[in-house]
């Protein structure tokens, strides 16, 4: 029992600890152009709205969804995504039905039926706030009763 717990207090940790010499990279850096791309998308004031295997682009870091608006030119973006959405990293990828990202502090918060994988971990759970900057993560479970649920393989030592 203790073994299964243990196992399951370090699969939450992989999600809280970023990766070694990986929080400062400038690859992942907030200030890097942004790219997208879409089926459709429209352009008032200020603001973009993609529509349509929408994706955002921004260093190594991926957000793609069915729709994706509030992409703004002015620097500070709410960037809201519904319907498949993924934001993917290079050692990381979240799966849910929405999320809101938030420029101003490099916080994404993805719900629904979400999914966070890296390598053969899985975590589930119904919200997860990510960190984009030091890629750290929370993950909840919705509702009455509701629960994260993990799989977590042990890196082997050599041993």
């Amino acid at each position: 029992m203790s073994r299964v717990l243990s196992a399951a207090a370090v699969a939450l940790a992989m999600v809280a600890i970023p990766v070694a010499g990986e929080a400062q990279s400038p690859v992942n850096s907030s200030d890097a152009p942004i790219s997208f791309g879409a089926d459709s998308g429209e352009y008032v004031g200020n603001t973009v709205t993609l529509r349509g295997r929408a994706e955002l682009i921004q260093g190594q870091n991926r957000l793609r969804a069915d729709r994706v608006s509030g992409l703004s030119q002015t620097g500070e973006s709410r960037i809201e995504a519904a319907g498949n959405v993924y934001f993917v990293t290079p050692e990381q990828t979240i799966r849910g039905d929405s999320a809101v990202y938030t420029t101003a502090d490099d916080m994404i918060v993805v719900t629904g039926d979400v999914i966070l994988t890296q390598g053969q971990n899985v975590l589930t759970g119904s919200r997860l706030t990510y960190n984009v900057r030091t890629r750290t993560a929370r993950i909840e479970a919705g509702g009455q009763g509701g629960r994260i649920r993990g799989v977590f393989y042990p890196q082997n030592s050599g041993n």
